[in-house]
């Protein structure tokens, strides 16, 4: 489908102006990192411990109501959630033990005309909370150095870097997101991180494929030129692959539920900017890096 034609975009041209904007959520995914690290992020209980009950009230109830309840009863230290379909409330507290007893108890005494059920209830100890954060770095790393190997194999070497270095952006890019907005860590958005990375590979692997045919096709002509040439032929079937994920991704932001909104609100995010580093994050490094080998063989 040529969605837009043939266009004649110098992509390797913006590499400067593309650098600085990556480099900017770069830094910033850094520093969330190293706030997540440290426990100052919103973290989900996934990672932290807790509890989490979601209860089904028979009339609708507001979070001012539920936490004016709750705090009647000395429990403050709560984050609430409220979910309009079928009146349903989500509980959160970053404490394990008899906590969701409390919970039901001080419901059943502050509001006992709104009757509910209890639809579920999680808890997670500090210490699964640890393994899970753990195992979770280890998945990203295994998931990073598979790229490496993978693209390595598959083209050269310059372009696994090019590929894992886009993917990193991608990853930085959301955890800057997700600190900036306040938006919760949990084991969704890391789900959604690990999807995305595996999109924009995707995304990235053929965009090489049609930089490595030009590159035997055309051995005399500038890299620049080449690495253009080849962004541009496929950048409509990239733009249509991109929109048409970007749609299932705006179908489960918007009708999914609140249990999985953050989820798509990640990969709304994630198709965007596995997007963009595929063409302007990827491919400039590794036209970067052919230069000087082409300028030392000359």
């Amino acid at each position: 489908m040529e969605l837009l034609g043939k266009t004649n975009i110098d992509f390797i041209g913006m590499r400067k102006v593309s650098f600085v904007i990556s480099g900017i959520f770069a830094i910033l995914g850094i520093i969330g990192i190293v706030q997540i690290a440290r426990g100052a992020a919103n973290m989900g209980i996934d990672f932290s411990g807790g509890t989490e009950i979601q209860l089904k009230f028979a009339q609708p109830i507001s979070t001012e109501q539920a936490r004016a309840a709750l705090s009647k009863e000395g429990i403050k230290e709560v984050d609430l959630q409220e979910i309009k379909e079928g009146n349903k409330l989500l509980v959160k507290m970053r404490k394990s033990g008899k906590v969701a007893d409390s919970v039901e108890a001080a419901f059943k005494k502050e509001l006992p005309g709104n009757p509910y059920t209890v639809e579920s209830s999680t808890e997670i100890g500090p210490s699964i909370g640890d393994k899970l954060k753990h195992d979770t770095m280890i998945a990203v790393i295994i998931s990073m150095l598979g790229i490496i190997v993978y693209i390595a194999w598959r083209f050269d070497y310059k372009f696994g870097v090019g590929a894992v270095v886009a993917t990193m952006h991608d990853v930085l890019f959301m955890i800057a997101v997700f600190y900036a907005s306040g938006k919760e860590v949990n084991l969704l958005f890391i789900t959604a991180v690990l999807t995305i990375a595996g999109y924009s590979l995707t995304d990235t692997v053929v965009v090489f494929d049609r930089i490595r045919e030009n590159l035997h096709k055309s051995l005399k002509d500038p890299l620049p030129q080449v690495f253009n040439r080849s962004i541009n032929e496929v950048l409509s079937r990239t733009i249509v692959t991109s929109l048409t994920v970007f749609l299932a991704a705006v179908t489960l932001f918007l009708f999914g539920g609140e249990v999985i909104h953050d989820f798509a609100f990640a990969l709304l995010c994630g198709v965007l900017v596995g997007t963009y580093s595929s063409i302007f994050v990827a491919s400039p490094i590794v036209a970067l890096w052919e230069k000087p080998a082409e300028e030392a063989k000359a």
